[in-house]
């Protein structure tokens, strides 16, 4: 009789591939939670290079269906307070609305953390495009989420409050017309009117001397006529978001004092706008700017990682004075104290694939939405690796494998920045392994990170074994560390896709990881991983509590 275990250990070795990806190869489809997470770790409702916002809407319903309401409830927090999505997260908690309304009021707060979550939400459910278990479409608030509605807009402050004000389509006034909370007391009564753009009249009992010391001020402010008055208005504004202000602004005096309110991540996503205003035409503001850019205490407080700075740098306006520059490129550097240490060495396959141009959030109206593309992403990611584990190997790869020729200790941004420059082919994510497996033999390493869109289809070993060329090239890979006797112990394979689809080219297994996003989170992920803690993607969402 033939050996059963040996036979069932050759047939998880060599596992059949039984789906077919965006790009027409050969792949393995993800099972419903993982590749539901999948999505909500990386997908915008952007259109991307191989789906359309519309497919990741149907797909995300979908998935949702196969899923308890409690994991959906879960994922809804993963996605907003770990992966720092903002559509994904809106939506599940839509969906779970309609399915759960004692778990929807549990994590709504959570989930809806400011108020652009607030119109991210009243957006998804006024579109009518998710429907009831009945098959009817909502489009209005049930009287659940319209309750929680009310509570949001009751217990949210001042500041909350106006800086949910920010923007339209839908605007907050919309919110508050279909929601309509009942105020606490008059001082609410007069905010919501005002917020409303109700006549006064129609606040009674409340009354202008109602509204907030905060709005009255900012009332003062917008309707100042000179630079100097505005100036003196912003003293009592302090507390109120600098986006709020600034459709008023008279100049350039205003604007510098508007940068001086400004938080460290504002400055770092706006510093074309500080340009266009004059305000860094000024030498004593381009000091401070770049000081509170590349101060070691406000990087640590704002927990940024180092692909912030990256999309600052690499997307500014060329005539960005250099101490500006240097300031990115400092706290770049002081950001990589957030990327934890890997367990030894790896291997990083760097995808710089024709489809790793596309925007990393994808076309909106077909307009693109974020200046980073996927390969800028990844490049960074690989980066950081190499700054912090600098006895790693960065491959970068498309449908051949490139030598990436670059100094571990230069800088994070330049690093990134030679290395989004190659490729723009096909996609053969088995390469960087199979290069491994032949020029780097006799290493030792704690395992190998594919970043990538997962959308290989250039793939010989299918025909071979009928698994992906990745696996194969893996389980070879794995066969020679145990030869040369790892001191890392086991190598793992960790898979990291950007993009919103839903197979992967390795089968998940105790030494392979399938892990999806470009958030800050997705480096600890990857780093426990890598240490042995066996967790898969739908463990890190099922670990969440509610």
């Amino acid at each position: 009789m033939a050996n059963r275990s040996l036979f069932r250990s050759l047939m998880s070795r060599f596992q059949k591939t039984d789906a077919t990806n965006e790009a027409g190869g050969s792949a393995y489809q993800l099972e419903a939670r993982h590749a539901l997470a999948q999505l909500a770790a990386t997908g915008t409702f952007g259109d991307v290079f191989y789906t359309t916002a519309e497919q990741q809407l149907e797909t995300l319903q979908r998935l949702a269906a196969e899923v308890d309401d409690e994991y959906l409830a879960k994922l809804a927090l993963y996605a907003r307070e770990r992966a720092a999505m903002k559509d994904m997260p809106a939506a599940l908690l839509v969906i779970l609305s309609l399915r759960n309304t004692e778990l929807m009021h549990r994590v709504f707060d959570r989930v809806v953390d400011n108020g652009r979550m607030l119109r991210n939400v009243f957006q998804m459910v006024r579109s009518g495009q998710f429907t009831r278990a009945d098959g009817r479409r909502r489009v209005g608030l049930s009287s659940s989420l319209q309750r929680a509605f009310q509570r949001w807009l009751n217990e949210a402050s001042v500041a909350q409050l106006l800086s949910a004000s920010i923007g339209n389509d839908p605007s907050l006034r919309d919110i508050l017309r279909m929601a309509r909370p009942t105020p606490r007391d008059n001082q609410r009564r007069a905010l919501f009117g005002w917020l409303a753009g109700r006549d006064e009249a129609k606040w009674a009992p409340a009354t202008w001397a109602d509204l907030p010391v905060e709005v009255r001020q900012l009332e003062a402010y917008r309707r100042a006529e000179t630079e100097t008055d505005q100036v003196a208005a912003l003293e009592g504004l302090r507390g109120v978001r600098w986006d709020l202000l600034v459709d008023a602004a008279r100049g350039p005096l205003v604007w510098r004092q508007l940068a001086r309110m400004m938080g460290h991540q504002a400055l770092r996503m706006n510093l074309n706008t500080l340009l266009r205003h004059g305000v860094l035409e000024d030498s004593e503001m381009v000091a401070y700017v770049a000081e509170r850019l590349g101060s070691e205490v406000e990087v640590a407080r704002a927990g940024q990682f180092p692909h912030q700075y990256f999309a600052a740098y690499r997307y500014s306006e060329d005539s960005l004075p250099y101490a500006v520059t240097a300031a990115l490129q400092r706290a770049a550097e002081l950001a990589c104290g957030n990327v934890p240490a890997f367990a030894g060495p790896v291997v990083v396959g760097l995808d710089v694939s024709g489809s790793m141009r596309s925007a990393v959030t994808g076309l909106h109206n077909g307009r693109v939405s974020s200046a980073m593309n996927c390969v800028d992403a990844a490049a960074l990611f690989a980066s950081a690796v190499l700054r912090r584990n600098p006895d790693s190997v960065v491959i970068p790869f498309d449908d051949s494998v490139y030598s990436a020729d670059v100094d571990p200790g230069d800088t994070i941004l330049s690093l990134a920045d030679q290395l989004r420059n190659y490729g723009g082919g096909g996609t053969n994510c088995a390469l960087p392994l199979e290069f491994a497996n032949s020029q780097m033999a006799d290493r030792s390493f704690a395992g190998v990170v594919l970043v990538s869109d997962n959308e290989s289809w250039i793939d010989s070993a299918t025909e071979k074994s009928g698994s992906t060329g990745v696996l194969a090239a893996w389980n070879a890979f794995v066969d020679r560390q145990a030869k040369l006797g790892n001191r890392y112990g086991a190598p793992k394979l960790v898979n990291l896709d950007l993009a919103p689809y839903t197979t992967v080219q390795a089968p998940e297994r105790s030494d392979i990881l399938n892990v999806g996003g470009f958030g800050d989170s997705v480096f600890e992920t990857v780093a426990r991983f890598l240490r042995g803690e066996e967790r898969c993607f739908v463990s890190e969402v099922e670990a969440v509590k509610l």
